[in-house]
């Protein structure tokens, strides 16, 4: 096993994709996508995460100008992937808190930074 911090002496920097967990200040370059809103305006969302709950498939958006995290149904598509909508209450709960369990530090978590975005998409 090798230790990517031996000797005090952070990781090889050299791929863009480094999880080594050290404290050095590079950050994974996270995926962007545009939304249509029903407005015809388009707002700019990182993509946090695509993850599983129950056998269908959700993703975690956060708007590049807000800090409110975003959760859609993820449904894949021929050409992409195509984003639906939470409307069941229970189901919005069940998906935000496996995003919480997978995604958020206990000290992160605010219900209120979860968000079933309507007017999207």
């Amino acid at each position: 096993m090798t230790n990517k911090h031996d000797d005090h002496n952070c990781c090889d920097h050299s791929d863009n994709a480094c999880d080594c967990g050290c404290d050095c200040g590079h950050e994974e370059e996270m995926d962007i996508i545009t939304l249509t809103l029903e407005d015809d305006s388009e707002m700019e969302c990182a993509v946090l995460g695509v993850f599983e709950v129950e056998d269908k498939s959700y993703i975690a958006l956060l708007p590049l100008e807000d800090e409110q995290v975003l959760l859609y149904e993820y449904i894949e598509a021929e050409d992409g992937f195509e984003l639906g909508q939470i409307e069941d209450d229970s189901e919005f709960e069940i998906v935000s808190e496996a995003f919480y369990a997978l995604f958020m530090d206990d000290e992160d978590y605010d219900e209120e930074d979860f968000e079933d975005e309507d007017e999207d998409e």
